[in-house]
């Protein structure tokens, strides 16, 4: 079957919820993708993270190929021989003294909202049913129910009401904003360190310490989604990071399963997750063999190869280049580490097709943003040669 053959298959009996590029992938490795009529493309979109490990890296699919060998699924039912490793491996590399492994990365959000408002009732004291969290504008959390509910994009909402109740949205960035609207029912915090979705936009300078402050001289939780930021992506294990912030809760996933299998999981002390009681919460795939084998991999792979250390100083080289151009096109390049958006004061959709056809891979987001977000295991020689591709795209008419 050709390219056209493949999409045709899709469009008919696939529902159309996706606008994706028009090329068809059929095997990968590293930091290169194959498609069904023989082209080469470099990846620059590493699954929006989730392979920041490189596509099929052999440690990990050894490791899944091991595990499925002995059991793949116990259900939480029983216990298993990969959980109790897994968990304890991700609390010694994370410095949290729980966690709560889940699946997609919606599933960690969901799982973080219900750990904040039970502390919220049972340790802050907030009168039933009325815990409130406050998110910011252009945030993306996923596309469950609740996830929309709290989103400030109308079309993520259009016919799929009624939503869910408890969210106040403040503007992205804003620390006076954020001690404006917190309210004795103000249970946590939820926010992510450099927004993906909305088009890799960095925050102010000191924003996440003075919204960490903030929150805990008020008693409120401070919650980050670090599912696209997390584990390297940005330079630092973890994007707060870079102003030395802790937060109360970490939702993490994507590159935690290195693209092989969905793991995600929600971090915390004790005094939060260790609110849970059998039945509060569950899934049967959550925490399962298979995938925490796959995940203690993923994890050795970030450290022995010193991923995060490689995202940093790639990452700077590459916003680098990309700050050089001269182009009447480009509004701004901000990002961190080896997560990179280029504004345009275009629509950025042929831009990205432009670069497809020159054998570079990336996706537009929120119209105008190019976003460029490899897997950290990218080469420098590797960066040089999308470079002379990507200045002739944004340099034409």
């Amino acid at each position: 079957m050709n390219t056209q053959e493949y999409i045709q298959l899709d469009e008919t009996y696939s529902a159309h919820n996706y606008k994706p590029l028009d090329v068809v992938i059929d095997r990968a490795d590293g930091v290169w993708v194959h498609d069904v009529e023989g082209n080469k493309y470099l990846d620059c979109l590493s699954a929006y993270s989730a392979v920041s490990q490189g596509h099929c890296h052999p440690k990990i699919m050894q490791a899944m190929q091991d595990q499925m060998q002995r059991v793949t699924l116990t259900s939480r039912a029983f216990r298993n021989d990969q959980m109790g490793p897994f968990v304890k491996e991700l609390c010694d590399l994370t410095g949290y003294e729980m966690a709560l492994p889940m699946n997609s990365g919606a599933e960690a959000v969901e799982t973080a909202i219900k750990a904040a408002r039970k502390w919220g009732y049972k340790v802050k004291g907030v009168e039933d049913n009325q815990a409130q969290i406050i998110v910011c504008e252009g945030n993306f959390a996923g596309r469950t129910v609740t996830a929309i509910s709290f989103s400030s994009e109308a079309q993520y909402k259009e016919d799929f009401g009624p939503l869910t109740p408890g969210f106040v949205t403040i503007p992205y960035g804003d620390a006076q904003a954020l001690e404006a609207a917190i309210t004795p029912q103000t249970v946590a915090f939820f926010v992510e360190p450099i927004q993906g979705e909305g088009g890799v936009i960095v925050p102010p300078k000191g924003y996440l310490k003075a919204a960490a402050g903030i929150c805990a001289r008020h008693n409120v939780l401070f919650v980050t989604d670090e599912i696209q930021t997390g584990l390297g992506r940005t330079g630092a294990l973890f994007a707060t990071e870079h102003e030395g912030v802790r937060p109360d809760i970490v939702t993490i996933g994507k590159a935690l399963s290195g693209g092989f299998y969905p793991v995600s999981a929600v971090l915390a002390d004790k005094e939060i997750l260790g609110l849970f009681r059998p039945g509060d919460h569950g899934s049967t795939f959550g925490g399962n063999p298979l995938g925490a084998a796959v995940a203690r991999a993923a994890l050795q792979v970030i450290i022995e190869e010193d991923l995060v250390v490689r995202s940093r100083e790639l990452g700077a080289y590459f916003q680098g280049r990309l700050e050089r151009i001269e182009s009447e096109h480009i509004k701004e390049v901000r990002g961190k580490g080896l997560f990179i958006g280029v504004e345009l004061y275009v629509p950025a959709r042929r831009f990205c097709e432009a670069l497809r056809d020159r054998g570079i891979l990336c996706k537009e987001t929120h119209n105008t943003v190019i976003r460029f977000a490899p897997p950290l295991v990218i080469k420098k020689s590797e960066i040089d040669w999308a470079m002379e591709r990507i200045e002739q795209v944004v340099l034409m008419d």
